[in-house]
C-alpha cells in the first residue's frame, strides 16, 4: 500500500475528512503512513474552500503508534535512518522533520482541526492527536506517552504540546511511567476535549458548525491562539531530535525493546 493509500481525504460543504487507512494494524505508523499524514496536510494548507478538518482512523483504533517492524530494527541495534522518506528526514526550511511533521502538520493548517480518537493512540499516536486543535475522544480509548517502555523519549512534537494542555508533573508521571489510562481519565486531566460514545460523528457535526462561522474570524482566531502557545516550538523540536538521536540504538534502549519481546525484567546497564 502506498503513502496515498494510507491517508485518505474527502471533502464536503468545507468540510475535509482525514482517515488514516491501515486498519489491519491498528493505523501504525510506517514510512507509508508518516508520508501520507504530511502529504494530506500540506495538501490542506492550502486547499480551496476547506473550512475545518476531521482527523480519524478506520477500523478499531485511532492510531497504535509506531509500526512493530520499527522496533524489531531497534532490537537488533539499528538506529533511526535520516533517508528521504524515513520519520528522521527533515526537509530544507522546516523546523520538524518528517515524524514531527505528522503531529505538527495540523497545526500549521490554518482552519481548525478536530481529531477523532478512539481505540487505541499510544506513543506516536497520542502524538498525533495532540497535534489538533480539538480532540474528542471516547470513553473507553486507551492512550498512553508511551515511548519511555521503548526506552525512547515522545519525539514527535508531544513534548512542546502535552506541556501545554496539562500541569508539568502530570506530564512527567504519564511519560517516566508510560502507563495506559482511558479517555475519561485524559478528559480529566485536560488531554481530551470532549468525551463522545460516537467521536467521529461528533467531530464531523463541530467541524460542519465551524464551517458555517465567518473563515476570516475562524482562521485569526486560530492564528492568535498559536501565536502564544506555539511559542519557542523550533528550539524545542530540535531538542526532542537531540535527545532522541542520543538513546536509539544505545544498549539501555535496544535492551527496553528486547526485554518487552522476551516478556522479562529489564537489565539496564
Amino acid at each position: 500500500m502506498s503513502s496515498e493509500d494510507r491517508v485518505s481525504i474527502s471533502i464536503s460543504n468545507g468540510v475535509a475528512d482525514v482517515r488514516m487507512n491501515r486498519p489491519d494494524k491498528r493505523n501504525a505508523l510506517d514510512n507509508e503512513m508518516f508520508l501520507g499524514l504530511a502529504r494530506a496536510g500540506e495538501r490542506l494548507k492550502t486547499e480551496a474552500g476547506v473550512r475545518a478538518v476531521v482527523l480519524s482512523g478506520e477500523g478499531s483504533s485511532f492510531c497504535a503508534g509506531l509500526d512493530f517492524g520499527s522496533f524489531q530494527q531497534m532490537a537488533g541495534g539499528g538506529g533511526s535512518s535520516n533517508s528521504e522518506g524515513s520519520p528522521g528526514s527533515m526537509a530544507p526550511g522546516r523546523i520538524t522533520h518528517l515524524g514531527q511533521q505528522v503531529a505538527w502538520v495540523w497545526q500549521e493548517i490554518p482552519v481548525p482541526v478536530i481529531a477523532a480518537v478512539h481505540g487505541h493512540a499510544l506513543g506516536g499516536g497520542i502524538q498525533v492527536c495532540l497535534g489538533a486543535d480539538i480532540r474528542i475522544v471516547h470513553p473507553d480509548t486507551q492512550m498512553s506517552v508511551r515511548e519511555v517502555h521503548w526506552g525512547l523519549v515522545p519525539d514527535m512534537t508531544g513534548t512542546l504540546v502535552l506541556s501545554r494542555l496539562v500541569r508539568p508533573d502530570v506530564a512527567k508521571e504519564l511519560t517516566f511511567t508510560a502507563r495506559v489510562f482511558d479517555g475519561r481519565e485524559a478528559f480529566a486531566l485536560g488531554i481530551a476535549t470532549r468525551l463522545s460514545d460516537d467521536p467521529r460523528a461528533e467531530a464531523l457535526a463541530m467541524a460542519a458548525e465551524i464551517a458555517g462561522r465567518s473563515p476570516d474570524a475562524v482562521r485569526g482566531a486560530k492564528e492568535l491562539f498559536n501565536r502564544l502557545a506555539n511559542d519557542g516550538a523550533a528550539e524545542q523540536f530540535a531538542e526532542e531530535r537531540r535527545v532522541i538521536g542520543s538513546l536509539i540504538g544505545r544498549p539501555n534502549q535496544v535492551e527496553a525493546v528486547m526485554s518487552n519481546f522476551e516478556k522479562r525484567p529489564a537489565n539496564f546497564g
